[in-house]
């Protein structure tokens, strides 16, 4: 049985191990609860495919043959597996017995437990998989007496060492509430229209890691993507400001950007923000690191054109390995696939800028209960990324292109350590844009707009507009002789 390093042996589905902090406590008893087609058998063949030792598996519904075709399929191969097949045999129906299956010569109440103490015996084996344990209550005329047997079995088990996965099968007429009584630790796997998920409601001897963890059911099995949970990932950072890539901007920032922060960047569609993180992301590789870009409103292929004709050459930054560019697909991923995506990003690849954008399309595109857990996975991703040291972009648009100005949308301001808006303004009749900065916690900042021009050369920050006001009403007045927009062109 393969330990991993503080004692625990794994399930063989590395996020549940994450979410139990570690894996199974060895030689003892776990529950898996929830209703036909949810995963359990999938995960208990995880389970005893995981070690190298001895494994067996006490099937008493699904033929031992069915159980290996339906494991083949995903990915797990059953060959080193020990099946004690007591699922009741087609002749059964055939011959038209009178008496149930269970209660048949070969397999009733004595010759059942018989049966798995010898098959235990025999192989000695460190993982064990009862498939379903409720099937068990044909050992007993009562609930009681049932629990009697159970209990007996999984103290029987814990003397040989075995650790135990057993399921449940909901129609069998044994509460889960007794089995799960009398097991070490309990998993309940729930497939509803916001997918598959998993929680673990028992788990004596640890702390485990709480909420409705995202299930996934590909060709190689289950996958399980624990709910972010922000503290204990920190590491140590520089305290340090980081170059944004325009000297104005930077004036506009008090310097530039505090290492580890986030910043939400506000502005209508089309005035640039995308292409503002673009800019930051481009002064990260000039500096040797690695950026990534979380699509959520638009394809690779138009971010790319868009940027490389105004001198940002993200293709050359994809292609030297200092930018990664995904695109997340509309409702298929939870915030918890989303969060483990972005951590493989920071933690193996060495991701210091983060860029999503956007925010509302972040919204959409990722499935969640309500508008409040989503706010909360975004803050809880947010609170991890500063943890880590990651410069966070988030990008947030505005309703309108003029008139009353917002900072922020949806209430998520309460996550920024700094907020840079983006405005059009409309002068002599034509629309041009301004930048300012409303909020930075970790500094002082110019209070001043500035003309904000994305051109082929890339982007430029002008001087202060200190000859206009009602700037961020979006029709401005001249308050001097001349007005620096024009005196900037």
């Amino acid at each position: 049985m393969e330990s991993l390093p503080d004692g625990r042996i794994s399930t063989g589905i590395t996020g549940l191990d994450d979410v139990l902090s570690g894996g199974l406590i060895p030689s003892r008893s776990y529950m898996v609860s929830g209703d036909p087609g949810t995963g359990k058998t999938i995960l208990g063949l995880h389970f005893l495919t995981a070690g190298e030792g001895e494994s067996l598996y006490v099937n008493l519904e699904e033929p031992a043959a069915e159980v290996a075709r339906n494991a083949a399929a995903v990915g797990i191969d059953t060959e080193n597996v020990t099946f004690l097949d007591l699922s009741p045999a087609a002749d059964v129906f055939v011959e038209e017995q009178e008496y149930d299956v269970f209660t048949s010569d070969d397999v009733e109440g004595a010759s059942l437990r018989s049966a798995i103490v010898e098959a235990v015996r025999d192989s000695e084996p460190t993982r064990m998989f009862i498939d379903p344990m409720s099937e068990l209550q044909h050992l007993a005329p009562d609930t009681y007496q049932l629990r009697q047997q159970v209990s007996s079995l999984l103290r029987f088990l814990r003397e040989q060492d075995v650790t135990l996965v057993f399921t449940t099968q909901a129609t069998s007429g044994v509460p889960d509430d007794d089995l799960q009584y009398l097991s070490d630790g309990s998993f309940e796997l729930t497939n509803t229209d916001r997918g598959r998920r998993l929680r673990v409601t028992k788990f004596r001897g640890s702390n485990t890691q709480s909420g409705a963890h995202t299930v996934r059911i590909t060709d190689e099995g289950i996958q399980v993507y624990p709910v972010l949970v922000p503290d204990g990932h920190a590491v140590d950072f520089p305290d340090e400001t980081i170059s944004a890539g325009i000297p104005e901007l930077n004036q506009l920032l008090g310097g530039g950007l505090s290492r580890g922060t986030v910043t939400i960047i506000n502005g209508p569609s089309g005035v640039g923000k995308t292409t503002l993180g673009a800019q930051v992301m481009k002064e990260a590789a000039g500096r040797g690191e690695r950026s990534v870009i979380y699509m959520f409103e638009e394809t690779t292929r138009t971010f790319t054109t868009r940027c490389t004709s105004v001198d940002i050459p993200v293709d050359r930054m994809v292609d030297r390995g200092t930018l990664r560019i995904e695109e997340v697909q509309p409702l298929v991923q939870s915030p918890a696939e989303f969060a483990s995506m972005v951590r493989a990003d920071v933690e193996a690849r060495g991701a210091k800028v983060v860029l999503i954008d956007g925010i509302d399309g972040y919204r959409l595109s990722v499935r969640s209960e309500d508008a409040d857990s989503l706010h909360r996975e975004i803050g809880a991703l947010c609170r991890y990324l500063r943890s880590r040291g990651v410069t966070t972009l988030l990008v947030d648009s505005a309703e309108t292109v003029t008139g009353e100005f917002r900072a922020t949308q949806g209430g998520v301001s309460y996550i920024a350590d700094n907020i840079v808006f983006l405005r059009y303004i409309e002068v002599n009749g034509e629309l041009r844009k301004a930048i300012g900065v409303l909020k930075k916690r970790t500094s002082d900042y110019e209070r001043a707009l500035r003309e904000f021009k994305i051109t082929e050369y890339g982007l430029s920050v002008g001087q202060p507009l200190r000859s206009l006001r009602g700037i961020l009403g979006g029709i401005p007045e001249v308050v001097g002789d001349t007005p620096s927009l024009d005196q900037d062109r």
